[in-house]
């Protein structure tokens, strides 16, 4: 196995970590909210309007986090 031998490799491994972890944890938040809004629905439907705008709000704001660590992530590289 080569040796890592410059700090722009490291860059890399960093950005690299750093936009799996991200899409990972945004998947996640999504998901987990998603879940939340479908148990909310089929307990009250009547419900159904109010809760779906407050989700697409809590998605963008996961949404958002990934995107921040796409920024890092270039960056990072040297493209921003």
């Amino acid at each position: 196995m080569e040796e890592v031998k410059t700090l722009s490799d490291l860059a890399q491994l960093g950005a690299g970590l750093a936009i799996g972890m991200a899409g990972f944890g945004g998947a996640l938040g999504i998901g987990i909210g998603l879940k939340g809004l479908m148990d909310a629905i089929a307990r009250q439907p009547e419900i159904a309007g109010k809760a779906s705008g407050l989700f697409l709000l809590g998605a963008a704001l996961a949404e958002a986090c990934a995107l921040y660590a796409l920024v890092v992530a270039l960056m990072l590289i040297g493209k921003l």
